[in-house]
């Protein structure tokens, strides 16, 4: 058994895994040391700018050196650091880079969305049961890309990084407070866009079943259930109805920011994005009821950290 250290710094948030990995016996493949998210938003403004900002930098820098004095205190040995969609998109990334090596002793890697999707879709079914050769859809819906990865016993059928995601979609579209109805129909036009994209990559049609990764879907999964506070146990392996999601999707969408705010299992750096989240997620299920059998969907609280974490040898 050995210790790793994965961090994934995404648009929203940066978070860190130390975990045991199991040399191949029986258990779950990762026994987690410590598992920490904080929200930087490092993606502020680069859908608009082209370039990361000097405060979401600073941000992230602080978290990282948090994260880094953590990494040492538990003996981490192999460590990677992997950023997705903010900084691939970023003109002065280098500044990002640079930092992040100074402080981990390790290269950043900005990965391509498809090396994302992939290691979204180790990290899900890692911890899910098996369905064989049955296709299954894991969607990753971040701060800046979603991943749509089908996938099998055998590993990845195909896989599409789009452009969507709850702060690009907040930033670009719904400015007001809540939402109005122009501003929905915008982002909803965005996000179909994005599917048609992914669609001629990836067969959804061929979906036996569906998993939903990351906070904007565990957090509107919390919402279906109506948890008294943010219970990860309860959230992972959930496995809801369309019409139930799509309800408590629409509530989150139509709620003011102050009306979120007041949610019990809402983390503080989601409440002004998570109505783009809660859109996205909404019209993906939609469009994927309407070509092929999914009737209900699934949600995993282990994501692409996990998959960065297996991935360390």
């Amino acid at each position: 058994m050995k210790r790793v250290a994965a961090i994934d710094c995404g648009t929203n948030s940066i978070r860190l895994l130390i975990a045991d990995v199991n040399g191949g016996g029986t258990g779950a493949p990762l026994n987690d040391v410590v598992r920490e998210m904080r929200v930087v938003r490092l993606g502020q403004g680069v859908d608009a700018t082209g370039e990361l900002a000097p405060e979401a930098l600073e941000r992230t820098f602080a978290a990282s050196r948090d994260y880094a004095r953590l990494i040492e205190e538990h003996g981490a040995g192999g460590v990677r650091f992997v950023a997705t969609s903010a900084s691939r998109d970023a003109r002065n990334r280098q500044v990002f880079v640079d930092g992040i090596r100074e402080l981990f002793g390790v290269e950043p890697e900005v990965v391509s969305g498809d090396e994302e999707a992939a290691l979204s879709f180790a990290g899900a079914s890692s911890v899910l049961p098996s369905r064989g050769k049955d296709p299954v859809l894991v969607v990753d819906l971040g701060g800046g890309s979603t991943e749509f990865v089908l996938g099998d016993a055998d590993g990845v059928i195909a896989a599409k990084s789009v452009d969507i995601g709850c702060v690009r979609l907040t930033e670009r579209h719904l400015r007001s407070d809540p939402p109005t109805a122009a501003e929905i129909a915008a982002a909803e036009a965005d996000v179909d866009a994005a599917i048609d994209l992914a669609a001629q990559t990836v067969p959804l049609e061929r979906s036996t079943a569906v998993v939903g990764v990351a906070g904007s879907i565990t957090t509107i999964t919390a919402h279906a259930l109506g948890l008294e506070r943010y219970e990860p146990g309860r959230i992972h392996g959930a496995t809801l109805d369309l019409e139930q999601i799509s309800k408590a999707a629409t509530e989150l969408l139509e709620m003011s920011r102050e009306e979120r705010a007041k949610l019990p299992y809402m983390h503080p750096g989601r409440v002004d994005v998570i109505g783009a989240g809660a859109l996205v997620w909404r019209r993906i299920l939609q469009r994927l009821a309407q070509g092929s059998s999914i009737a209900a969907a699934t949600s995993s609280e282990h994501d692409i950290l996990d998959g960065i974490a297996l991935s360390i040898r």
